[in-house]
């Protein structure tokens, strides 16, 4: 796991919920949560741009392992392997909004740029 943060979550329940956001963030572009787990979800996706960059069945396997749908990975390959082929890393961009109304939890807005 990149970094340390356990976010209240045991091992398997993190690890589901930040396959989870993942996939979500590589499918929509842009997504709402809060900061931690936004730095969180930033280097999981980086990577698995990363590997959507050179297109080959191993690299494919090893992306759909993670994530959790499978049109999405092929949008992974697809669409931005492609899109960010001259681009080394920097993927991704962590913008803070603010205080969540209910909670008071520092929101965060995490997009592909």
């Amino acid at each position: 796991m990149p970094g340390t943060r356990k976010l209240g979550k045991t091992t398997d329940q993190r690890m589901a919920m930040l396959r989870q956001q993942v996939t979500d963030l590589l499918d929509k572009g842009r997504m709402e949560t809060t900061i931690s787990r936004a730095k969180e979800i930033a280097p999981m996706a980086e990577k698995m741009i990363t590997l959507g960059k050179s297109k080959s069945l191993a690299n494919y396997r090893q992306a759909l392992s993670f994530i959790t749908r499978e049109d999405v990975t092929k949008k992974l390959f697809d669409e931005l392997g492609p899109k960010y082929a001259e681009r080394n890393g920097g993927y991704t961009r962590i913008v803070r909004v603010g205080p969540r109304r209910g909670d008071a939890a520092e929101v965060a807005v995490i997009e592909l740029v």
